[in-house]
């Protein structure tokens, strides 16, 4: 079995633009002779690899608590990619993943410096997905991003940012990508791993 950690480190992670940075403080200190260390941070929900809930950009849509974990855990399909992703590429992403496996056709997560077009969220939003990632910091374009998240977050597609992927191949892997169960948040934090059984 091998496990691939594709998350980025919180406290050095990227952010997106004007969203504040993770802190970390140090609330007991054994080197300053308390009998343990303690730490405490603070972060937007929205830092380093996270998933966004529809709740982002709809304000009736479901919050993280509301989403079923099958979203984030199960077979994934790695599909590399560089570059925007036009409507047919999308269509070519979907229909080899639905030919590795359909139940990883169901997670797609894309590798590469890659950016979702309105068209691809299209055809994304149609397509049964549970869940969509990608290594940016936003799925789609980083000056507009909200015609791409409402397309595809008004599908329930889960929105999985952040990921790291540089040492994972193309195809089916598991994916275990759940949140932080937090109650009425628009996005979380998570420590997303792949897991190959046959390595």
């Amino acid at each position: 079995m091998k496990i691939y950690d594709i998350s980025q480190e919180v406290f050095s992670c990227q952010v997106y633009p004007d969203d504040p940075m993770p802190e970390k403080k140090m609330l007991k200190s054994m080197g300053e002779g308390e009998v343990y260390n303690l730490t405490a941070f603070h972060m937007c929900a929205h830092n380093g690899t996270h998933i966004d809930a529809p709740f982002h950009f709809i304000q009736d849509g479901k919050t993280v608590d509301e989403i079923s974990l099958e979203a984030f855990v199960g077979m994934s399909y790695v599909a590399e990619h560089r570059g925007i992703v036009t409507g047919d590429d999308a269509v070519q992403i979907v229909e080899k993943a639905k030919r590795q496996d359909p139940q990883a056709a169901k997670r797609i997560l894309i590798k590469g410096d890659a950016e979702v077009s309105l068209e691809a969220a299209k055809v994304f939003a149609s397509s049964d997905l549970l869940l969509l990632g990608n290594e940016s910091q936003t799925i789609g374009p980083e000056n507009a991003p909200m015609a791409v998240h409402l397309v595809l977050l008004g599908a329930n597609v889960i929105l999985l940012e952040g990921i790291r992927l540089s040492q994972v191949p193309e195809g089916v892997h598991l994916l275990n990508a759940a949140p932080l169960n937090l109650s009425g948040a628009d996005g979380s934090p998570c420590r997303a791993v792949l897991i190959d059984f046959e390595k």
